[in-house]
């Protein structure tokens, strides 16, 4: 039975995308293995669309069944660079929980997923957090992702009816070279993502915010060419 308490489809999942490299290679991953995979995107406010943009072009080519841009209002919260354009990105290494951390942003996107993964009979939800190659955010830890998976029991009918709902975190602990080389393999052409957290609106990345130097050192790491346009 699947968490709707129906006998859909048996292997139905939600992909949260946001159109980066990590999302990109979950999608990737979750196909493979055999889901039939409706993307979930969030325009929350943050600075650019360009990410949205990739993630429809990610989601048509690794063939999801359904793709999704929903909308909710971060940036009426504040308290974050990606949210709020008077506040810098950082362009250098910061130490601690960097001003690039978005409250609640994670919580917010898999609660989405859940509430959409209980509408369709989905009892899996991908989400492409790391806790290895990041930038400390607390929402990206193995254990808010236990956490979570704890509450979709107590907080939906199906849980309540004895569905069970599993968080997938596949790159939680892969450092970025190696989910760049698992996705590689998979056939994820990363040049139509874009993870640049200031990226212009063609999609054209900064090379000196977090993202970009995670990514571009992942790249290096895995000795593939960055397919990243830097402007």
């Amino acid at each position: 039975m699947t968490a709707s308490g129906s006998t859909a489809y048996p292997k139905r999942a939600i992909v949260l995308l946001s159109g980066g490299l990590d999302s990109a290679t979950v999608l990737a991953m979750a196909v493979a293995h055999g889901f039939e995979c409706y993307a979930l995107s969030v325009h929350y406010g943050q600075r650019h669309s360009a990410e949205l943009d990739a993630a429809r072009r990610i989601a048509t080519a690794l063939g999801a069944r359904e793709h999704r841009v929903m909308g909710v209002d971060l940036a009426g919260i504040g308290g974050s660079a990606l949210t709020d354009p008077s506040v810098g990105v950082p362009e250098t290494q910061v130490t601690g929980i960097p001003v690039t951390y978005v409250p609640a942003r994670n919580t917010m996107l898999l609660s989405l997923a859940l509430g959409w993964a209980e509408v369709v009979g989905a009892a899996d939800i991908f989400v492409g957090v790391n806790a290895v190659d990041y930038s400390g955010y607390p929402d990206c830890r193995p254990e808010f992702i236990a956490a979570f998976e704890r509450l979709t029991g107590l907080a939906t009918k199906a849980g309540v009816e004895g569905a069970s709902f599993k968080i997938q975190a596949p790159l939680i602990a892969m450092s970025k070279a190696d989910i760049i080389r698992a996705g590689a393999e998979l056939g994820v052409d990363y040049a139509m993502t874009v993870s640049c957290y200031q990226a212009a609106a063609d999609g054209t990345a900064c090379g000196k915010c977090d993202s970009c130097r995670l990514r571009a050192a992942g790249f290096a790491a895995a000795q593939l060419p960055d397919p990243t346009r830097y402007r």
